[in-house]
């Protein structure tokens, strides 16, 4: 095949990368310095200077519309926020592709416990490659989540507008990078609605915070679950009770929590609350078939985790993998009532409390699923313990998010990532929630494409935090690939 301008500038483009590798990799040294740290207010002004930072790069990509965005109101509820970073580029005259949202966060976890950081989590090192381990490797806190992905976003501008003299390639972006992701991102929904005006036009949105199969095999996520989180509340007598006098005279609040949450799971492993699955998207064949060749070990997994093989549970008629991908779920991620400090104190307490979550798959609507949920756990309440007093909260949700794995734009990626990494990526989902994707499909009407170059074993929100410089490697290339595609479509 003959090479045109577009492999040339393509060409150009990885060449770039390759001979500026060590300064990207300084630059994300430098972002890496910057203790953003969005959940404690004792690290705000470091959380704004990461953000200004971040617009900087931007800039000198040759972006001219950058605005570092105020977000909350320092006399609301919530306070003034950490600002969100937002760039628009309006693509070249000729461009005929998608607009593209591309998504991250800059702000990073707490630390603790510090004392496990092999190195100040604020002074990130460059450590080598271990024999039978990890690879040669950045470590510092949110060195993979999100800085080190967003940052390959960032080389890739650099190393596209190098190329073609143009910003992005000519590709018409918008870039939204927020401050308040490890904290909840409480900001976000209304900043979105605020600016509609200037994101309504998106097609899809690109979001760099996931994930691979294992070294050297790059995947794309074209999925990710909602999420439903409620707290509910069994409240029994006015008061704790003496356990001598009592005992056995009234029903004891954790025995009925554990009565009605035990009723959750039929012996199939199926949620029981009416209608959950009323709305759930079935599996295809083809994806059974295409999950089904990647080979995936339960044994090894559930090994790593301190487990026998024999401890694999879930829904059955079920692998592993599509339990984790393409089923819903019900979790009670906490349960606690009565004393339980140190010591005894023998008593019936008044009230029982419990956390309980659902993983939610297309089209399951996280406000609906709630609402059947406190109705099924008031009338199981009600059978099984006569007299209390079920309360039921709503703590927080966010749809599930699916792009079809014929879409035009998905396409584009695999390719990128196929010309980039020399290898073609898996398609895959996620059993976890980015509840940012869910927001945009609600509030925009945009699906979302993941691709991620993180690893299992990068340490996320723990001590001694590590992207890998190869997978960094990857990233920038494919993100600049990924432009080079857009322009084609």
């Amino acid at each position: 095949m003959a090479i045109g301008g577009n492999e040339r500038a393509a060409k150009a483009a990885l060449e770039w990368l390759s001979e500026n590798e060590a300064a990207s990799v300084q630059r994300l040294i430098d972002w890496l310095s910057i203790p953003s740290i969005s959940t404690d207010p004792a690290y705000k002004v470091e959380v704004k200077r990461a953000a200004v930072w971040c617009a900087e790069q931007l800039k000198e990509a040759g972006f001219k519309e950058v605005e570092v965005c105020a977000t909350g109101e320092s006399g609301s509820a919530g306070g003034e926020g950490h600002p969100i970073v937002l760039a628009h580029s309006p693509g070249s005259a000729d461009y005929k592709g998608p607009h593209v949202l591309f998504y991250g966060h800059y702000d990073v976890q707490p630390v603790d416990p510090i004392e496990l950081w092999e190195s100040p989590p604020f002074q990130p090192v460059i450590r080598e490659a271990e024999k039978d381990g990890p690879g040669r490797r950045i470590v510092a806190r949110g060195a993979v989540d999100d800085k080190g992905q967003v940052m390959m976003f960032l080389e890739a501008l650099r190393a596209v507008r190098a190329a073609t003299d143009k910003v992005g390639g000519g590709v018409k972006f918008t870039v939204m990078i927020e401050g308040e992701e490890e904290s909840g991102s409480v900001n976000l929904d209304r900043f979105v609605r605020e600016k509609r005006a200037a994101l309504k036009d998106c097609d899809v949105c690109l979001i760099s915070d996931t994930g691979m199969l294992a070294r050297g095999k790059p995947a794309i996520t074209y999925g990710v679950r909602g999420l439903a989180y409620t707290e509910v509340t069994l409240h029994g007598q006015n008061q704790d009770l003496h356990s001598g006098m009592w005992g056995g005279r009234v029903m004891n609040p954790n025995l009925a929590m554990a009565k009605v949450l035990s009723r959750l799971h039929d012996d199939q492993n199926r949620v029981t609350i009416p209608g959950f699955y009323d709305k759930v998207v079935a599996l295809s064949p083809d994806e059974r078939k295409a999950w089904d060749a990647l080979k995936f070990d339960q044994g090894e997994a559930l090994k790593k985790i301190g487990l026998p093989a024999a401890s694999d549970w879930g829904e059955k008629g079920f692998s592993p993998l599509e339990r984790e991908w393409a089923r819903p779920t019900a979790e009670i991620n906490g349960i606690w009532g009565g004393y339980t400090g140190p010591g005894a104190k023998t008593v019936i307490p008044s009230h029982s409390n419990a956390k309980v979550s659902f993983r939610l798959v297309a089209d399951q609507d996280p406000e609906e699923i709630t609402r059947k949920f406190f109705d099924w756990f008031t009338k199981t309440a009600a059978e099984v313990a006569p007299g209390f007093r079920a309360e039921c909260k709503d703590l927080h949700g966010g749809l599930g998010v699916t792009l079809p794995t014929d879409s035009v734009h998905l396409q584009a990626a695999r390719r990128a990532i196929s010309r980039a990494c020399g290898t073609e990526p898996a398609l895959i989902k996620t059993g976890g929630s980015i509840p940012v994707a869910g927001l945009l499909k609600r509030e925009l009407g945009i699906s979302t494409i993941f691709m991620g170059f993180g690893l299992d074993d990068d340490r996320v929100h723990s001590p001694n935090e590590k992207f890998e410089l190869e997978c960094f490697r990857m990233g920038c290339k494919s993100h600049a690939m990924f432009m080079d595609e857009l322009t084609r479509l």
